[in-house]
């Protein structure tokens, strides 16, 4: 029999963290006047309440923590946390309906960056301020759901990245909670480093702190409508730039460099292939941009380095509307929004190691059938590729591109454009934000489409956020059997 108490005792710890994290926005309403602050001081009781009942009705001390329980935890917490998050939407003067909150809490704590709320620049200081809370959480728990749950669930590869002698019969929780605490500190101090530098850069105190929340946690909102394009400075677009890249690398090579371990982090293959691929995407549509006259030299490196580190980042920020750019660079868009950053990051899509392990493989497949007698090992980061590592990877790609197909052919059936339904698939289950076409483009929202394609779009960032098999796992009568 299943037992569900440490999965509501843990859901119960993250509802308080979020109704603590609630009071930071109350204050910032008080202290401008906004009666807002009312709305999410209630609120904030409510989400305490509820946390705080789920934790002290199941709390125990729990050494073990089975596969089955963990794939529960991640579920749960992940519907759980968006739920409650949405509530200040609703009851604010927003006024949201709750499928447009949920869909915006949804977006922001899967990072994906998507929104339904216009006239941002003149919204209540408290909502933007939740708003970029809700993807800072979100960034933190990626981080560590990837680096202390998925390698022990074996979900897409992950397994890769298991830690050492951190094995989920060995005292699975109490491991965790460790690794959580230093890779939440870790998450902090770079969160604090990027907002005093965004202030220097020229951005005001209140904006600084919001931008370097979606930006470290590479989420994408803003406190405008315009998004970074907004404050119409270089020197802030490459500083942004930069922070984007940093919350892209995996996050255990920081903590490990900060202990003095050897082995930098360029050492690492995943950090190589990242880096390489965002200087030749940036080479290549630089010359594509300036070629055509769309921009100037000076100019065209600019727009081109923020917005494609932004889209393969998956953070979403824009800076002028790139779909006007011409039919390649749209295409090169539209692709590199699956590709995401590096595994054990804020950043999402599929991670550039899937695709090492792909390359790996098929470079493998190509020397043995030039010489069918030889042993040819897949190999990544300088070590021999499980098979159980390459079957989850092939795995995982033919999952993605089957929900990928069948969630854009529902986005159809309720209506939306081919463009729309394709690109608003797409960047819903590689958590990018912005799409493609005029409605959900780098310039529009998602303010407009039908009640029931929100929904579908929020299950697609759950989906995609949560690596498939988190969620997919669900729904196998075999492991309710177990």
């Amino acid at each position: 029999m299943l037992d569900f108490r440490p999965i509501w005792m843990i859901s119960g710890v993250f509802l308080i963290i979020i109704g603590i994290g609630m009071l930071f926005p109350m204050f910032m309403d008080l202290a401008v006047s906004n009666p807002d602050w009312e709305v999410f001081a209630l609120i904030s009781g409510i989400v305490l309440f509820s946390g705080g009942s789920l934790y002290l009705g199941n709390r125990a001390d729990y050494d073990e923590f089975s596969v089955q329980q963990a794939f529960l935890l991640t579920f749960v917490s992940w519907l759980l946390m968006p739920a409650f998050g949405a509530l200040p939407f609703v009851f604010s003067e927003l006024s949201l309906s709750y499928t447009d909150a949920y869909f915006e809490a949804m977006s922001g704590i899967s990072t994906t960056g998507s929104t339904v709320i216009t006239g941002l620049d003149g919204a209540p200081p408290g909502i933007l301020l939740w708003r970029s809370m809700l993807q800072w959480f979100g960034g933190v728990g990626i981080i560590v759901m990837a680096v202390a749950i998925l390698p022990i669930l074996q979900i897409g590869g992950m397994q890769l990245f298991k830690i050492e002698s951190f094995d989920v019969s060995d005292k699975l929780l109490p491991r965790a909670t460790q690794l959580a605490s230093a890779l939440s500190l870790l998450y902090i101090a770079l969160t604090i480093i990027c907002a005093v530098t965004f202030w220097l850069v020229g951005m005001t105190p209140f904006e600084a702190v919001n931008h370097s929340f979606t930006t470290i946690a590479t989420g994408g909102f803003s406190t405008s409508d315009g998004s970074i394009g907004h404050f119409d400075s270089a020197l802030i677009d490459y500083t942004v730039a930069f922070f984007m890249i940093v919350g892209s690398l995996p996050f255990l090579l920081y903590l490990r460099l900060l202990r003095g371990q050897s082995g930098g982090i360029y050492h690492d293959s995943q950090v190589r292939w990242f880096i390489a691929l965002v200087v030749l995407l940036i080479a290549m549509m630089v010359f594509w941009v300036w070629a055509n006259n769309v921009y100037n030299f000076q100019d065209a490196l600019r727009y081109t380095t923020f917005n494609v580190i932004s889209i393969l980042t998956g953070t979403g920020y824009a800076t002028t509307d790139y779909t006007r750019w011409g039919a390649m660079p749209v295409m090169v868009f539209f692709f590199i929004m699956f590709i995401g950053g590096c595994a054990g990051s804020t950043s999402c899509g599929i991670k550039i190691f899937r695709f090492q392990v792909l390359v790996s493989m098929s470079a493998a497949h190509f020397k043995k059938l030039l010489r069918p007698n030889g042993i040819f090992i897949p190999r990544y980061n300088g070590g021999a590729i499980d098979e159980s590592v390459t079957g989850s990877v092939m795995s995982y790609l033919f999952l993605f591109v089957v929900c990928f197909v069948l969630l854009a052919l529902c986005l159809a059936l309720t209506g939306l454009d081919f463009v729309t339904a394709v690109s608003g698939a797409g960047t819903a289950m590689a958590n990018v934000g912005p799409a493609l076409g005029p409605i959900i483009g780098p310039s529009g929202t998602f303010q407009e489409l039908p009640d029931v394609s929100k929904w579908l779009l929020t299950f697609g960032m759950l989906l995609g956020r949560l690596e498939l098999f988190a969620v997919l796992v669900l729904f196998s009568p075999k492991f309710w059997a177990r």
